[in-house]
């Protein structure tokens, strides 16, 4: 039996085992749909859902692992040894979904960390490389996710798994981020067929999804943490049809992220130039889509919909003075082609750099001070930026 049929008849077997009236819940990525991402570092209650639905948003691309758990690894128990889902975490997360449900937002599951791919914020900040080096960690990852379908299959409020967030297997291996665009087919080419082979891995974790779930639909991050260059890269899609592929966007990161603003004179944009593609790059709202458009165009080549793409991440720190305009363009991009997207992150607990709700002129100092003091609902929620969001994500 060939591998593509093989997952053909694992697809059939968990089909016969689900309800007649299972719904197709590809279905609700068959428009483009915007919404945000919610990685924060406790579980969100139904306010904070209901907050997010205020704003036009229809999804949210919600991460459970900075979330305090029984364990080490929230819901894994030990990235370093996954012998099977913590009840009491999973309790937690279904809480979760609940809310979320409640508000009538559809929510994609999305995990930071695998077994044997911690999460480098809670691994001294180092990468854990484990995964994509020690085939015996795969298995786990492949069983966890297993686990995780079965146990999430029926609820109302899932519409997708996200296999791991920002995958970066050719990260010590000699990859080339910001290379030639042949210099990253010909890396992909190497390794094919290895455990630094994303395509492989994914298609070994959907094909076990679907024993036990055959409708839920997957998303798959590209490698070098999301990059669309990277998917781009890719030579065929994954065999699985509900596969949503994604990819991050906060080119150019020089301008975009938190270092920029501890410059003396912090970057501009448009105009920042940066080395991208073997090359320097001069941003603006055309190099902007040019790169968003490396996605669409590598799907639309494999004869896939612009529905099946998703900018899964996008965002600048609210107080950089280009922050509008760059997500202006952004957004503009993506739904010039078609595709979802969902900004980063509406009202995450921990750090204010991309709260877009919080006025440019708050300072971040007073942001932890009034968190710190369970004042966080004392915080000015009339950010211009998050205007600007909702009128995209109501349009």
């Amino acid at each position: 039996m060939s591998f593509i049929s093989f997952l053909r008849t694992a697809a059939l077997v968990a089909a016969l085992s689900q309800p007649a009236n299972a719904a197709d819940l590809m279905t609700f990525w068959d428009t483009p749909e915007k919404g945000a991402n919610g990685f924060n570092a406790a579980p969100q209650d139904e306010a904070y859902f209901r907050a997010l639905s205020s704003t036009g948003a229809t999804w949210v691309r919600l991460s459970f692992s900075k979330w305090q758990g029984k364990g080490r690894d929230f819901l894994i128990g030990d990235a370093d040894r996954y012998t099977g889902l913590v009840p009491e975490d999973l309790a937690t997360l279904r809480k979760v979904l609940d809310a979320a449900d409640a508000a009538g937002l559809k929510v994609v599951v999305t995990p930071l960390s695998l077994p044997g791919g911690r999460w480098s914020q809670q691994n001294g900040n180092k990468y854990d490389d484990r995964l994509w080096s020690d085939a015996a960690y795969q298995d786990q990852a492949v069983r966890f996710w297993t686990d995780l379908a079965a146990a999430l299959k029926d609820h109302p409020a899932v519409a997708g798994y996200n296999i791991l967030n920002e995958p970066a297997p050719e990260k010590n291996a000699g990859g080339v981020e910001n290379g030639t665009e042949a210099q990253l087919r010909d890396w992909q080419a190497a390794h094919a067929g290895g455990p630094r082979d994303l395509e492989a891995f994914y298609s070994r974790v959907i094909a076990q999804i679907r024993t036990v779930d055959p409708v839920t639909p997957v998303m798959v991050d590209g490698g070098w943490f999301a990059n669309p260059r990277s998917l781009a890269a890719w030579p065929r899609p994954l065999a699985d049809d509900k596969v949503l592929y994604a990819f991050h966007m906060y080119e150019p990161y020089a301008a975009t992220s938190s270092p920029n603003m501890k410059r003396e004179k912090p970057l501009r944009y448009p105009g920042v130039t940066t080395e991208y593609a073997g090359h320097d790059q001069a941003w603006d709202r055309a190099a902007v889509r040019a790169h968003v458009d490396t996605a669409f165009d590598w799907a639309k080549a494999q004869g896939l919909p612009a529905t099946r793409v998703v900018a899964a991440e996008f965002g600048c720190m609210r107080r950089w003075a280009d922050c509008g305009t760059y997500l202006t363009d952004v957004m503009d991009a993506v739904e010039a082609r078609g595709g979802h997207w969902a900004f980063y992150a509406f009202r995450e607990d921990k750090w204010d750099g991309m709260d877009y709700e919080l006025p440019a002129k708050l300072a971040p100092g007073r942001f932890y001070w009034l968190t710190e003091q369970g004042k966080a609902d004392k915080l000015p929620r009339d950010g211009e930026l998050m205007d600007l969001l909702r009128a995209h994500l109501r349009r």
